[in-house]
């Protein structure tokens, strides 16, 4: 029989940083086949994309087999829905996998999705190897969670496992709490001075046995993040969760994401300034996409977080495909007819 596959599971606030993470591991793979499972917010597997972007699957006749997209938004609700399904499919191909990555979004608690991996069909095939945290340091250094915090808020209200005196620090308590390795994103954009006081927080919140560790744009070596052998679900005894006991829940209605897919090209700096007109409009939390810019051979990817909007060119568009500009708006109570009117005018 074959060994367990190991699952390393990425978790952390929107925003910090896991897709930049898991881009770079498929990147530097090391000769690892390794499959994704990236949970989506979104009609459009925007993330999912940009992943297949890096170009690392070598199977001709399904170039995307090594992508599956859970894309109904809450991980720790979907766990016995979707990720099952989903787990049994990758396993037929254990033979193939060196490893697997699991995304979580910023929406979902880590350890309702590490108790799955002591189901029967599961735990004989797959085992969570390691969790990574991923801390947004500058925004721990202007002393808040997260970069974006309404967006956050938002999280907490889409989760009645949230809703305590407390809930945005008892998530992110219990995404410390489940942590094998922290990373510590962003930590080039404040002075080694707030950087230091960053980090010796953070160890006050962590059993002495999880380190730290800052990376810029989710550039790290692969040995670090692979390879702990931790067992996580044997162990869970151990992590500690504020949501042992919780109920099965529904989300906030008033949370929604809208799909905006055009056959047109936008200039970046105007795209830009309607987007950031938009963020004044209406209440945004995220945006994420590709953009067709007119005499660019290459695809911009655009992502949003709070009012910050950043953009990069990925890779030149294929013969095979149509340009178009495609993006995903998440927010509260988003109406269709509205954006698209806002972005195309």
């Amino acid at each position: 029989m074959a060994a367990k596959i190991p699952v390393t599971v990425v978790t952390g606030f929107l925003g910090a940083g896991k897709t930049s993470l898991i881009r770079h591991l498929l990147q530097n793979n090391q000769g690892r086949k390794i499959a994704v499972l990236v949970n989506e917010f979104g009609e459009v597997g925007i993330d999912g994309e940009l992943l297949r972007s890096c170009q690392i699957c070598d199977d001709e006749e399904n170039p995307d087999s090594n992508i599956v997209e859970l894309t109904n938004g809450c991980l720790c609700c979907t766990v016995q829905e979707e990720f099952f399904p989903t787990m049994k499919e990758l396993l037929v191909r254990r033979e193939q996998i060196d490893c697997m990555v699991v995304e979580t979004s910023g929406l979902a608690l880590p350890k309702p999705l590490v108790q799955a991996f002591r189901w029967l069909e599961i735990r004989n095939s797959a085992t969570v190897d390691g969790v990574i945290t991923v801390v947004d340091c500058q925004a721990l250094a202007a002393g808040t969670l997260a970069g974006d915090i309404d967006a956050l808020e938002a999280q907490r209200e889409a989760d009645p496992n949230l809703e305590h005196e407390t809930p945005i620090e008892e998530l992110f308590e219990d995404q410390l709490a489940c942590a094998d390795l922290v990373l510590l994103t962003k930590a080039d954009l404040v002075n080694e001075a707030t950087r230091a006081k960053a980090i010796k927080w953070l160890q006050t919140q962590l059993p002495q046995r999880v380190k730290i560790v800052p990376c810029y744009e989710g550039q790290i070596n692969s040995e670090i993040l692979l390879g702990f052998n931790a067992a996580v679900e044997d162990h869970l005894g151990s992590r500690p969760s504020h949501h042992e006991e919780e109920e099965e829940h529904e989300h906030d209605d008033d949370i929604n994401s809208v799909q905006c897919v055009f056959n047109q090209e936008f200039e970046p700096k105007a795209l830009i300034g309607k987007l950031k007109q938009l963020l004044q409009q209406h209440e945004i939390y995220r945006i994420k996409g590709f953009v067709d810019v007119p005499q660019k051979p290459m695809r911009m990817v655009l992502q949003g977080v709070g009012d910050r909007i950043e953009s990069f060119y990925d890779r030149p568009w294929a013969n095979t495909e149509s340009r178009h500009t495609s993006l995903v708006l998440i927010g509260r109570n988003l109406n269709q007819a509205q954006i698209e009117a806002a972005i195309r005018n």
